[in-house]
């Protein structure tokens, strides 16, 4: 992954003017006094390493786009956007010390999101405590609203109840085959134990599957010898699992060591970057994972954001780029809404959004919070495919290998 992202375009990993810097922390806390500072904190390095390069490109385009579109002018004075990015290290407590740092020494008048609850609440607390406005993509509404009643940060995602249950509404429209055995594996994390360990088991009785095996581990862990002999001797034909990235490919992995093939194998968070299917190869295909973008959905840019990123860094699109560009998007329109330096008026300005992004509609609710739909994206050879729901489908159902 390191390697293909050296193939981005000089500005996206220099950008000395948007003062990023790959991997570390940001440079200076020096900028000119015509930009207006936008901070983030992203795990550009540990386990999510790759959910964080996603949205870094993200947000680093919206950025330039803005600049190019001439920036905001506020009280008769033009302003350009800089975004300063420093490297979270897919640890909460670093995000928060980040937020922190951005804030307070590199300026940032607005913060964008993390990746996964534990990422961007630990920042976004920080944030609210702060009253400086954050808006983020990469937390499931569920995860975010449990935390406390939000009133500086915004998220745009999915929900984990409609996540969760897509799979068994697939299985159902598509007529997949199987004896209704069940096993669920999740690690222990906020959204593990939330998706794996209660709304999964509710789902699998309003739906009449039976549960054979149901696993927990801890966000660390990558032995799982003896929950895949336990699946092996189960034989359960629908597995359901909930775990980051290296996790899932190596849970996958050990499944084919002991021969282990389910009819249905859907492996939320871990199987939805391109990682994942780069270091499973062909164990990957058949793999389900839930979706709420794909470049063919029909949102102003989607197709176009879709090729400029393939064009610049040469690798397979992630969804991610998609709500980071939406996430970035949402608070300039704000600023330039605002027409104002701020931050409480930029925040009444998220407020009022209402409007359809590369990611699809944004309106916040009353909880902070703007829902995507859900789909069902499935790796075929290497690359997602749009499988469920039929009207929006890319491709067909296969199982896995």
């Amino acid at each position: 992954m390191k390697r293909a992202f050296q193939g981005l375009r000089k500005s996206r990993l220099v950008a000395a003017s948007a003062g990023l810097v790959l991997g570390l922390a940001a440079a200076t806390a020096c900028h000119a006094a015509n930009e207006i500072v936008i901070g983030a904190s992203l795990p550009l390095s540990g386990p999510l390493a790759g959910f964080g390069k996603y949205q870094q490109w993200g947000y680093q385009t919206a950025v330039d786009d803005a600049n190019k579109a001439g920036g905001v002018t506020i009280d008769g004075k033009q302003y350009t956007f800089r975004l300063i990015v420093r490297d979270d290290k897919t640890d909460p407590n670093v995000a928060a010390s980040n937020t922190e740092t951005l804030i307070s020494r590199d300026k940032a008048l607005v913060m964008l999101g993390s990746c996964t609850p534990a990422l961007v609440n630990a920042g976004a607390l920080v944030a609210e405590r702060k009253k400086v406005p954050l808006v983020t993509g990469c937390d499931p509404l569920g995860a975010f609203r449990s935390v406390r009643k939000w009133h500086y940060v915004w998220d745009i995602f999915f929900d984990e109840a409609e996540l969760s249950e897509a799979v068994f509404k697939m299985m159902d429209d598509l007529g997949v085959k199987t004896d209704k055995t069940l096993a669920l594996l999740h690690d222990n994390g906020p959204d593990g134990k939330v998706v794996g360990g209660q709304i999964w088991p509710a789902l699998a009785k309003k739906y009449g599957y039976k549960i054979v095996q149901k696993t927990e581990f801890p966000v660390d862990n990558m032995q799982f010898t003896t929950a895949v002999s336990e699946l092996k001797s189960k034989n359960p034909q629908v597995v359901l699992v909930d775990a980051i990235t290296p996790q899932a490919v190596s849970i996958r992995k050990q499944m084919a060591a002991v021969g282990f093939v389910p009819k249905v194998l859907d492996m939320e968070k871990g199987a939805e970057p391109e990682q994942f299917a780069k270091a499973a190869g062909k164990l990957s295909d058949g793999v389900l994972v839930g979706a709420y973008w794909d470049p063919s959905f029909k949102y102003p840019g989607a197709s176009q954001l879709s090729k400029r990123f393939e064009k610049e860094t040469g690798l397979s699109v992630s969804q991610h780029i998609a709500d980071s560009h939406a996430a970035a998007n949402v608070m300039i329109d704000a600023i330039i809404a605002a027409k104002s330096l701020d931050r409480a008026q930029i925040n009444k300005a998220i407020a009022k959004t209402d409007k359809v992004y590369v990611v699809g509609p944004v309106k916040f609710d009353q909880t902070n919070t703007s829902k995507l739909p859900i789909a069902m994206s499935q790796w075929q050879d290497g690359k997602p495919v749009i499988v469920w729901p039929r009207d929006l489908a890319t491709g067909t159902y296969i199982q896995p290998k």
